[in-house]
């Protein structure tokens, strides 16, 4: 079961607390599509707070998207249908709703037998060559605030799918539809409730990713000593300050913690000589290394650095290949 933990002292909310921790585990997966979450009396005895505090943060999620209120059921995270699969609108599809979803699901079948998309090419010809065209444009999309996060993502696509990733701001998404329709968007689960409402009427499909929950850096964290300043260093500003807010509800005081983005030399500067560890996602690390060896006269130890594996989990890769036609 996911712990959720409340500074009840800090300067941050309470509710802002609670509910960055509960995007983070949608986000992550820990709290995978068509979980139910706790119920505000669940929450509010492990947390401590009211439920009606509980209640409010809920209804954030809602509004952003991410969940969905089932009257006399419960909060569920909300499920992108198949998991981002095509959605296409044709007459065909308005004259038999149903149709598209037993080609999708049998295409799926074949693919999990083993069954190449061209053997199957003759049997599903319109939807084989839909998905072949997605594959030539696929787009990564971020805010134009937390346009790092899309940074991370175009890397780490580049790298597993070996084929061009297009990273466009989710303020420009609809201009950029306009000019091609042929394509995939892919993006957070941070960010999918907006991308889907400009995609959708452009019946251009959206395919969310999940992030890494970092499990083994929260654990590293928890085992830090009282007082340890602790550096978070990465292109995404998003993750940065989220990180900060769960660190902060897990330690309290207990740390003092420093982040930076990539960019921004002279805080990586004051990160390198004040941080006893440094956390970095694998597109900051060489910088940190970097910056770290350009200061080592001045440090009496270098900082630990801890660099993450990977932003995006195996799984929403191996998915990205299958809908793409890579494998």
């Amino acid at each position: 079961m996911v712990q959720f933990y409340i500074q009840p002292d800090s300067e941050i909310p309470a509710s802002t607390q609670l509910f960055n921790q509960i995007l983070f585990a949608i986000a992550s997966r820990q709290f995978p599509p068509g979980h139910r979450l706790p119920s505000t009396r669940q929450l509010a005895m492990q947390t401590g707070l009211h439920r009606n505090t509980i209640s409010k943060v809920y209804r954030q999620l809602e509004e952003i998207g991410v969940v969905d209120a089932q009257a006399g059921s419960g909060i569920y995270v909300r499920a992108q249908t198949d998991e981002g699969l095509a959605k296409i609108r044709s007459p065909i599809l308005e004259q038999y709703p149903e149709a598209h979803k037993l080609v999708q699901q049998s295409l799926n079948d074949l693919l999990k037998l083993g069954c190449s998309l061209h053997q199957a090419r003759e049997l599903f010809l319109a939807e084989i060559d839909w998905r072949l065209r997605c594959s030539a444009q696929v787009l990564v999309t971020a805010p134009m605030h937390d346009i790092g996060a899309g940074e991370v993502i175009v890397r780490e696509l580049e790298r597993a799918l070996n084929i061009p990733v297009q990273l466009v701001p989710l303020e420009e998404l609809n201009q950029i539809l306009d000019q091609t329709r042929s394509g995939t968007v892919v993006t957070s689960r941070y960010f999918i409730a907006q991308a889907e409402e400009i995609a959708a009427p452009k019946s251009v499909r959206v395919i969310p990713i999940d992030i890494y929950d970092f499990d083994d850096e929260i654990k590293l964290i928890k085992r830090l000593p009282k007082d340890t300043c602790l550096g978070l260093v990465s292109l995404s500003s998003g993750t940065v300050g989220v990180a900060e807010v769960i660190i902060h509800s897990l330690r309290g005081e207990d740390l003092l913690v420093m982040t930076a983005q990539l960019e921004d030399t002279y805080k990586l500067s004051a990160v390198v000589r004040s941080a006893h560890t440094i956390i970095a996602d694998q597109a900051s690390c060489a910088a940190v290394k970097t910056a770290i060896a350009a200061a080592r006269e001045d440090l009496i130890r270098p900082p630990q650095l801890v660099c993450c594996e990977n932003f995006i989990v195996t799984k929403s890769i191996n998915l990205l290949k299958r809908e793409l036609g890579l494998e």
